[in-house]
């Protein structure tokens, strides 16, 4: 039986979830993402040998990052003048889900990656990733966030992979990091996060660039590592995983 939902402080909580290939390509696959499709992880950013073996092309990158004082704030800078996301529609760049669900962050991270960029030509039809696409679209951002909520097929699927992987689920309700999708869109690189104001605009890629590129990681995962070092940080601790295959 999957672990059962909790209600904490009034918030229905799902069961935290570990970020590698084992737990979120079943996920991804119960959800309604084509087998031709799964998660690699990503041993290295700078290793050619080891990011070889990641097959291309890579639709999106999955991480989960300890939020530290450095990161936290240069996302208080950044978000601090931004207004009320106000996306919906056919014209929204991406789709982007403001998280209430209680440590959900795993499947609204694998929700970024897989409703945008090219993943999303690998959803089958029918399937819960695509009835949630088609039903978020004309959504505003609370609506859209009460889509999520109120999913049934959601919760399900994310409680019935939370004990895979190869750690045990915390017992105290409490992750200890911040799941972060990494996917190319229009063209550029979107930084996609439930707990944001709203989907971050990294800047361009050439046609032939995908996540995994060098320029795609210089303005993505490898800004925030740069800057932690520069803040005297140290090294930053982080899983990442590939969302890969054609």
């Amino acid at each position: 039986m999957p672990i059962p939902v909790q209600i904490i402080n009034g918030k229905k909580t799902f069961t935290v979830l570990e970020n590698n290939p084992e737990v979120m390509t079943p996920l991804a696959h119960k959800l309604g993402l084509s087998s031709s499709l799964q998660f690699y992880d990503v041993y290295s950013l700078t290793d050619p040998d080891l990011l070889s073996v990641i097959p291309r092309p890579v639709h999106a990158l999955l991480v989960i990052i300890p939020l530290t004082p450095a990161w936290h704030a240069s996302r208080v800078e950044e978000d601090g003048s931004k207004a009320e996301y106000a996306g919906k529609g056919s014209s929204e760049p991406v789709i982007w889900f403001k998280q209430t669900v209680g440590e959900a962050c795993g499947s609204i991270g694998l929700l970024h990656c897989v409703l945008n960029g090219s993943a999303k030509s690998h959803i089958l039809p029918n399937s819960t990733f695509a009835q949630l696409r088609s039903s978020a679209i004309p959504l505003g951002m609370e609506d859209r966030a009460q889509l999520l909520y109120d999913s049934k097929e959601l919760e399900e699927a994310h409680q019935s992979v939370a004990e895979l992987g190869d750690t045990a689920p915390p017992d105290d309700g409490v992750g200890c990091g911040h799941f972060v999708a990494f996917v190319k869109e229009g063209g550029r690189l979107w930084e996609l996060e439930g707990n944001r104001k709203g989907p971050v605009d990294r800047g361009e890629l050439g046609e032939r660039e995908d996540v995994l590129s060098e320029r795609a990681l210089e303005m993505g995962l490898g800004r925030i590592i740069d800057m932690e070092k520069q803040s005297g940080g140290g090294e930053l601790r982080f899983s990442c995983i590939a969302l890969s295959g054609e």
